[in-house]
């Protein structure tokens, strides 16, 4: 493809995508469907030069940029109208050294890849269970899965970071950062979240030998909530280590609730740890085997076909198991659900000898490690009028379950947060600042909820982009 050159000196490399192309529909849409945004220009990089480039042009045309990989951001964060969209996700190779135990992974990478490739060398790394998660955003966020209890997060298994940062007044560069060199970039890059410093192009991460686990999966009927939910949250976090689990209660419409976990030992040991789930209620369906570990992350890949494409989600992290009434607070609130794809799931993280709960809340920015449970509140819907009374409730339900938790997880990001920086990002967010000031003291990369550069108020750079999402950019000489 030709090289689009502008009036400035830097042109664009890559595959390059403009409005009127016929890819360019595909090309712009995100994950959530809820947002609708029309870039000027997509730039698909496919090597450290065209990511280069691309600030570069940015920068020296004036546009806003945005940086995507798996296109998973909740609030549309990686979207932009009229601006540069940097997407990475052509950039996807991974060297695995199993001898060492590293593996070099770009940042272009999705989950299934990512676990596919580990695999074909017995090797793994803590991450998430969606299969087309980039591993680029779960990294910087922080990253959590069904390993986490015992190895950590995807962020603890972090070595190093090769980021394209901003340089000078019109520039970009490449820097990498790990313990020797700047160690200060790779905490910020361990659970500061993504898009905030640089555009990540390639992360070395620690890798642990796998070869088979045992995984569970637990069904019962709606009505046992108040017997279920209890028990798991007591249980989750004082199992051993080895064994992570999650809890998904649906809609009352769909009247289930489900638990699964995934644990690094054998199905009769996986069947004698879950017995306090099975006797809670009355189960209605029971499934323990032992698979080999590429199987069980397709396994919990498996999602409904059927998911409706826009939806609103917020979290919360449990430092210890709802009352009473906080159980009601989800009994009530899934009672009346907007639609039957309203679902509370949460993962356990904490307690029993926990590597999340090992690590000091600053030793990474990741500072929720304290936390037993991770919660995820969301709604789906198809049609636009459902929107509003769907985010309403999620807002509501939030509201609700406030006093009962703490925080949020950046990776959940929920524009209606006020207080965003405390709730993602706790004590570590002055030193974040500071980080922010260091390698981006022009404040390039930048969004409705991005780390600023100085002493601003929350509010004088969290302003989302104010555009129609239908509107089509407008094209200057």
């Amino acid at each position: 493809m030709t090289p689009h050159r502008k009036k400035t000196g830097t042109r664009l490399t890559g595959r390059i995508v403009f409005p009127g192309n016929p890819s360019y529909h595909a090309a712009r849409m995100e994950f959530n469907r809820r947002f609708s945004k029309f870039p000027k220009v997509i730039v698909f990089c496919r090597r450290t030069q065209d990511v280069i480039n691309a600030v570069k042009w940015a920068r020296e045309q004036g546009v806003r940029l945005r940086v995507r990989s798996g296109r998973h951001s909740y609030e549309g964060f990686s979207a932009v109208n009229g601006g540069i969209i940097i997407d990475v996700s052509a950039m996807n190779k991974v060297k695995v050294d199993r001898k060492n135990r590293v593996a070099i992974v770009q940042a272009g990478n999705p989950l299934a890849r990512v676990y596919k490739k580990l695999w074909n060398k017995r090797v793994t790394l803590p991450a998430g269970t969606a299969p087309d998660v980039g591993v680029a955003g779960l990294t910087l966020g922080g990253g959590i899965g069904l390993l986490s209890r015992k190895y950590g997060l995807t962020c603890d298994n972090l070595k190093q970071v090769k980021m394209v940062v901003a340089s000078g007044r019109y520039g970009a560069k490449t820097i990498v950062a790990n313990r020797r060199k700047h160690s200060d970039l790779l905490w910020a890059s361990r659970g500061g979240g993504g898009g905030n410093f640089g555009v990540a192009i390639a992360y070395t991460f620690r890798v642990r030998p796998i070869s088979t686990v045992s995984i569970y999966r637990v069904t019962w009927k709606w009505g046992d909530l108040e017997k279920v939910l209890p028990v798991w949250q007591r249980w989750a976090p004082s199992v051993t280590n080895r064994l992570t689990s999650t809890i998904e209660v649906a809609a009352k419409k769909v009247g289930t609730i489900e638990s699964t976990g995934q644990l690094l030992g054998g199905a009769e040991e996986l069947r004698r740890l879950i017995r306090p789930l099975l006797r809670a209620g009355t189960p209605v369906k029971v499934l323990v085997k032992t698979v080999p570990f590429i199987k069980a992350t397709q396994f919990f890949a498996e999602t409904d076909l059927n998911l409706e494409p826009k939806f609103k989600i917020s979290g919360a992290y449990g430092f210890q198991p709802l009352p009473r009434e906080g159980v009601r607070m989800i009994r009530d609130f899934l009672s009346k659900a907007p639609n039957r794809h309203s679902t509370v799931w949460s993962q356990s993280l904490g307690g029993a000898g926990s590597a999340v709960s090992r690590v000091s809340p600053t030793a990474t920015a990741y500072p929720h490690r304290k936390a037993e449970t991770i919660y995820e509140l969301s709604a789906r819907w198809r049609n636009n009028g459902e929107q509003r009374r769907n985010i309403q409730w999620v807002k509501r339900f939030r509201r609700a379950l406030s006093p009962f938790v703490k925080g949020d997880y950046v990776n959940f990001p929920d524009l209606l947060i006020k207080n965003w920086p405390k709730a993602y990002y706790g004590v570590n967010f002055g030193r974040l600042k500071q980080v922010k000031r260091k390698y981006d003291p022009h404040n390039v990369f930048r969004f409705a909820q991005s780390i600023p550069v100085g002493k601003q108020s929350r509010h004088s750079y969290s302003q989302p982009d104010r555009r129609k999402d239908c509107r089509q950019p407008r094209f200057g000489g």
